[in-house]
């Protein structure tokens, strides 16, 4: 285990598998270290709800502390990885967890396209035609589906990731790619198709296969 990456296990899964869990973890991997009264003015929540789960995110290793950062007595917390991955064998043995966590997850990428939204207004000239939301419904065998998944994932690896920890070159922005690869089984000779099939585009973060959450 790396200090990049942690790959969850049915028992440290159960640890994140929390909404207000996994958006503290996000705010910490991209906002930095903070204490529990700053997390909870940024989420919204009572300190004493933030410091309750970062308790248990610290217990469970995704959080660490960090060393005194000023002054007062309120501990700092950093996150102890950048990136989360959920294997599909985990998937398998702990699949009520799994849903607890990707649900808080899809919840925290729907805050993301809002927040995209609201701001759309005042994203500069030079920016303009690098944004979208796009769909497209494919047909496709599971080894098509696995290598679709995989040249998206080279193809994202090519890029600079983005580190709180890290001066950001000039010109540069933060730039976010949220991906949901999503097969639909249907029964053979049936007519439901998923809905939605527009041109436009999406990005990744978090995937059963073993994709990054937040």
């Amino acid at each position: 285990m790396s200090r990049d990456e942690v790959r969850l296990s049915p028992t440290s899964l159960r640890g994140l598998a929390h909404p207000l869990r996994v958006r503290m973890l996000n705010a910490l991997r991209a906002d930095g270290p903070a204490t529990a009264t700053l997390l909870a003015q940024r989420l919204g929540q009572s300190t004493g709800a933030t410091s309750y789960h970062l308790r248990q995110l610290a217990q469970y290793g995704f959080v660490v502390e960090e060393p005194k950062r000023g002054p007062g007595r309120e501990r700092w917390w950093r996150a102890a990885h950048k990136n989360t991955i959920l294997d599909r064998e985990v998937g398998r043995d702990a699949q009520a967890d799994v849903e607890t966590y990707l649900r808080a997850v899809a919840s925290l990428y729907a805050e993301r396209v809002d927040r995209w939204l609201n701001e759309l207004g005042n994203i500069p000239e030079e920016w303009e035609g690098t944004s979208t939301l796009s769909s497209w419904q494919f047909q496709l065998t599971a080894a098509e589906a696995a290598e679709l998944y995989d040249g998206v994932h080279q193809v994202l690896g090519r890029y600079r990731r983005y580190d709180p920890d890290v001066p950001a070159p000039d010109g540069t922005e933060a730039y976010v790619v949220q991906a949901q690869l999503m097969p639909f089984f249907q029964q053979r000779g049936g007519t439901d198709q998923p809905a939605g099939d527009d041109d436009g585009s999406a990005g990744d973060d978090g995937s059963i296969r073993g994709g990054d959450d937040e």
